[in-house]
């Protein structure tokens, strides 16, 4: 039956690639010529891929260095692209920033010789009436002066100020907003802070009718650090997770390091690799964080005997700025990770010989589209041998694969899940977050790590990343071609090789 679910899985994911692609295209259609240029790149990213695993689904098999070449000059192509994509939005900020002079223009002007009624007046020192649900006992009014002072930063400029709604421990501002939202933001955060020091942030994000409104809270309300009983958690699973890649090494070599504990010298080097690889994702969250400012919690391991580690949740400790930032701090780690595995499975294969370290049943190699294909093209014809001897970088790339794609999963605040959310939002990113649960779900009945990790993820990390300072800022469109990239290859290397395919392709007996 399982056989039978699987057998065009290869098939729907080239189809899958393509799918994304023809989204984007009909989402950067709207944007005219900028849009299709940002468009072309993601298909200049995708095009190699979805080229290699379309051949090698009818059977074709490219060599390394055609691969290599397709990569190099898919770069090329997407940097070239990229000039073109800068150009275009220089010319479209100039253009909207003219048209936004105008109509600021033409707005003075009419509040000189028009009066303006009450309920299109910017703020007043009043306050609305709030929505039923804003009207808890959670609500704590602001100081009638620090109320004045907040209402005094709105203008004809920046954000048309038409309603004020006490939310929470602070103030919601519905409105009009003014111009370049970047823009806007900063005058009106850089206003706050004259005017009331850090006692309060700004927040620009969408309402549920996807129109900008204004939240401004006390700082009191910011992510607060870890405490102590926090960071000694973060220890703990730190040593478990060691423990955990030193457990799951042995294992791997043949024995049990709980029932030989006097071998665990023969386990460290492959232990020190999973860790290493980890290490790398969580260091480059880290600088990529600190470029930005922001601060991050420590890393929570979670430990796992099947792999070793599933990576580590990490918590923010500052108010993202942006969603740019957002997407930088949580696709650094993967990209870092994935990276490195990737180099060392390639190179595993390319050191792989007869009486290599591993001896590995042929059909493991259908375990992964990515894994099984890559290498086809390096081993040949030793896939068709019923063993395969590899050398141990294979099994270890294979692993940080793994561990990175696992955490390429668009859900809640995995790195996937924030990615997902900084390009395309909170709602996209809240439905990939419920289909990622059932798609899960579905894999437990065959695969215990599913199961493992669907109660990680509905326990743990299901809840979407807090807003940004800036929520309605989209991220630029390279940004949005990089993250179709990561969910294309976090597939890739989760999905197996149908049995058909893996037959034409010559892997297994």
């Amino acid at each position: 039956m399982f056989t039978a679910m699987t057998e065009d899985l290869t098939i729907l994911t080239v189809v899958f690639g393509v799918g994304l692609l023809a989204w984007g295209f009909f989402r950067a259609r709207p944007f005219g010529k900028l849009g299709i240029f940002a468009w072309l790149q993601s298909v200049a990213l995708m095009v190699p891929w979805l080229l290699f695993f379309g051949l090698a689904a009818a059977g074709v098999m490219l060599n390394l260095a055609v691969v290599l070449l397709l990569l190099v000059g898919s770069t090329a192509i997407y940097i070239g692209l990229g000039s073109q994509v800068r150009s275009l939005k220089q010319e479209a900020t100039a253009a909207r920033r003219a048209s936004a002079i105008a109509q600021t223009d033409n707005l003075a002007h009419s509040a000189s010789n028009d009066s303006i009624p009450p309920e299109s007046s910017p703020v007043g020192s009043g306050v609305s009436s709030a929505p039923e649900e804003d009207t808890d006992a959670d609500v704590v009014p602001l100081p009638p002066e620090d109320l004045k002072a907040i209402q005094g930063i709105f203008g004809i400029d920046t954000f048309f100020a038409t309603e004020t709604i006490p939310y929470q421990e602070g103030v919601i501002f519905r409105g009009n907003l003014r111009g370049d939202p970047e823009e806007a933001y900063t005058k009106l955060a850089e206003s706050l802070k004259i005017r009331l020091g850090e006692t309060y942030r700004l927040f620009l994000v969408e309402n549920q009718d996807d129109k900008p409104v204004i939240i401004v809270l006390p700082s009191s309300r910011d992510p607060q650090p870890l405490n102590l009983t926090q960071n000694l958690l973060a220890g703990f699973l730190l040593v478990l997770s060691v423990l955990a890649c030193l457990e799951s090494s042995g294992l791997m070599l043949g024995f049990d390091l709980f029932e030989n504990p006097t071998r665990v010298v023969e386990t460290v080097p492959f232990a020190a690799g999973i860790i290493g690889i980890l290490a790398a994702h969580e260091i480059a969250h880290w600088v990529i964080a600190n470029r930005h400012n922001v601060r991050l919690s420590l890393p929570f391991f979670i430990p796992t005997l099947q792999i070793g580690s599933f990576g580590a949740l990490t918590k923010f400790l500052s108010i993202l700025p942006n969603r740019n930032v957002l997407f930088d701090v949580a696709f650094a780690g993967p990209a870092a990770g994935g990276c490195v595995s990737f180099f060392v499975l390639l190179l595993g294969l390319l050191l792989s010989h007869k009486g290599s370290l591993f001896q590995l049943p042929s059909e493991f190699f259908q375990g992964s589209i990515l894994v099984g294909t890559l290498a086809r093209v390096v081993l040949q014809e030793s896939l068709k041998q019923p063993i395969v001897d590899v050398h141990p970088f294979v099994v270890l790339g294979w692993l940080g694969l793994v561990i990175t794609a696992l955490n390429l999963l668009p859900a809640g605040q995995l790195d996937g899940g924030r990615i997902v959310q900084a390009v395309y939002g909170r709602k996209i990113a809240a439905r990939t977050t419920f289909g990622t649960l059932i798609v899960l779900g579905l894999a437990s009945f065959v695969n215990p790590l599913a199961f493992y990790w669907a109660i990680v993820l509905l326990f743990l990390q299901r809840d979407l990343e807090r807003p940004c300072a800036n929520e309605v800022t989209e991220p630029d469109d390279a940004r949005a071609a990089l993250c179709l990239l990561a969910l294309f290859l976090m597939i890739v290397t989760l999905l197996p090789l149908t049995p058909s395919l893996a037959g034409r392709l010559g892997i297994g007996m």
